[in-house]
């Protein structure tokens, strides 16, 4: 490095100092599933409730993303594991400005999951497994993509063409079969409330 650049991280606020300002914690909620399972339907849900708790959220989900930083990528197994990384860095971006933040990826692998924990840090990163039966996601599915996938017409479609590997020991795991999305956000929010709270 050349005497006369000088990092500024030094010189930064520091995450202590914006989740001072804020009055809260930072947080990732990484939920993971099926296509169709109600990941974005309960993140948009949470993020109304956080909201009104006086929480500052952000969500993240393939629409936002894939239409804007990750418009460059495929869905090679290589452009998947640069999608999610790329992800995992922006949640660890916010987390550390004190926002919680709700990732609403398939993210079908251990592998990937563990990435992204890696990047955005254990301690950070509350893991939601909605662990909604394929037949319920299929019997959901507005956009007819797991008919597609079923005629071949979709390579590599998690849940037909393609495993998803359920989390081991996810921070928490639900069914949304019979379930209101208010419900079930109500549900995740009561679990992070006491992470999120600033003390």
């Amino acid at each position: 490095m050349e005497k006369n650049i000088h990092p500024i991280f030094e010189r930064m606020q520091s995450r202590a100092d914006k989740e001072r300002q804020l009055r809260q914690r930072g947080l990732a909620v990484w939920f993971t599933g099926l296509s169709g399972s109600g990941k974005s339907t309960i993140a948009v849900e949470l993020e109304r409730k956080l909201a009104k708790e006086g929480y500052l959220c952000r969500i993240l989900d393939g629409d936002n993303i894939r239409h804007g930083i990750n418009a460059d990528l495929g869905f090679s197994e290589e452009a998947r594991r640069e999608n999610i990384r790329r992800i995992a860095e922006i949640c660890k971006l916010f987390v550390d400005t004190g926002i919680v933040t709700l990732a609403a990826f398939v993210s079908p692998t251990r592998e990937l999951r563990e990435l992204a924990r890696g990047i955005i840090g254990g301690g950070d990163f509350f893991e939601v497994h909605v662990a909604t039966p394929i037949e319920e996601c299929e019997r959901r599915d507005v956009k007819g993509l797991y008919a597609k996938a079923r005629r071949g017409e979709i390579p590599d479609f998690t849940g037909i063409s393609a495993p998803f590997e359920e989390p081991e020991s996810p921070s928490s795991r639900m069914d949304t079969t019979g379930r209101t999305a208010e419900a079930c956000a109500e549900e995740l929010f009561q679990q992070i409330k006491p992470i999120i709270t600033y003390q």
